[in-house]
This record gives C-alpha cells, sequence and structure tokens, in this order.
C-alpha cells in the first residue's frame, strides 16, 4: 500500500490523484455503474455487487439506484438498512450505517474535508474523518452529513438539515445547521 493511501486512510492529509487511489476510483466506477444499470435485475444480483462494492452489508440491506461512492470499501451498512435513491456516500474515511436505519432521498455523508489555504486547496490537498450512523435512525430526504459526525441510535434529522456536530441518541434534529429540538 503506498504512502498516500496510507496518509488517507489514517485521516492525515493526502492528495487523491495518487495512482493506488486513481484504480481503486475505476473499481468503484465499475461497480456503481453495475449496481445502477442493474435496477431491474433480480435482488440477489444488487446484493452481489453490493459485496462486492462496500466493506460490509448486513442481510436484507436495501439500496435504490442511483447510488454514488469514492471508494466503497470503507462503507459498513447493518441489517434491514434501507438506503433511498440518489445516495451519496464520499468514503474516504470510513462510514458506518448502522441496522434498521432508514436513508431518505438524495442523502449525503461526506467524510472529506478541503484545506483552506487556498494554495494547499488548489494543489489538491485534501483529509477525511469518519462518520457513523447508530441503529434505528432516520435521516430525512436531503440530508447532509459533514465529515466526522457521529449520529446516536434512535436519532431523527429531518428533511433538508445540514449535521455539523454529533448527535446524541434518541433525538429529533431539524435545520441549517442541525439543531436537537426535542427528545423522543
Amino acid at each position: 500500500m503506498g504512502d498516500n493511501k496510507q496518509r488517507m486512510l489514517a485521516g492525515e492529509w493526502y492528495l487523491p490523484d495518487d495512482p493506488e487511489l486513481e484504480a481503486d476510483t475505476r473499481r468503484r466506477i465499475a461497480l456503481c455503474a453495475a449496481y445502477n444499470a442493474a435496477d431491474a435485475a433480480p435482488a440477489d444480483e444488487h446484493a452481489r455487487i453490493l459485496r462486492d462494492l462496500l466493506g460490509s452489508v448486513g442481510e436484507q440491506v436495501r439500496i435504490r439506484p442511483p447510488f454514488h461512492c469514492d471508494y466503497g470499501y470503507h462503507i459498513s451498512i447493518g441489517d434491514r438498512t434501507f438506503v433511498n435513491f440518489g445516495a451519496v456516500l464520499l468514503d474516504a474515511a470510513p462510514i458506518t450505517i448502522g441496522s434498521d436505519v432508514q436513508v431518505g432521498p438524495y442523502v449525503q455523508l461526506l467524510t472529506p474535508t478541503h484545506e483552506l489555504d487556498a494554495d494547499r486547496r488548489r494543489a489538491g490537498w485534501e483529509r477525511a474523518e469518519s462518520i457513523t450512523v447508530g441503529d434505528d435512525v432516520w435521516l430525512g430526504g436531503g440530508v447532509i452529513v459533514c465529515p466526522g459526525v457521529t449520529i446516536g441510535d434512535d436519532t431523527v434529522v429531518g428533511a433538508g438539515a445540514v449535521v455539523t456536530k454529533d448527535l446524541p441518541a434518541g433525538v429529533l434534529a431539524v435545520g441549517n445547521p442541525a439543531r436537537v429540538v426535542r427528545e423522543l
């Protein structure tokens, strides 16, 4: 494994145009294209492609195409989770989604972050922070989860919310930035 990929996996600054990462990207492009084109294929074909694409897939996971990710192998999804169409999971760092999670359409889970310094940003430097979504969470349509966020079990995030900080278990959060409005 190259130094650049090791830096990415360690959450350090790295350059995503590294040849090793580009090969991983080509792999992901092919698998996502196959998954998204297999909409009318039998469920077992969808499941096979997901097992090839993702790091870990629980039982009875359903993801409606189109589905997009960065690498795929950093994504872990628990049993009986449903992801509606248009999901974007940028997994330069691990994304862990628990069991019995409901993900609305066009949800984005975004682990990469970029340099604030313009010269380093132009040069392409980025790093990534893990995202964790607990069990029995509901992410409404269009929710954006930012790098480094953990969402606790049994939490509901309202449609269109932008989650910039951790959310505890058992709450309803809404808005931009998302804020807790009540316990559930």
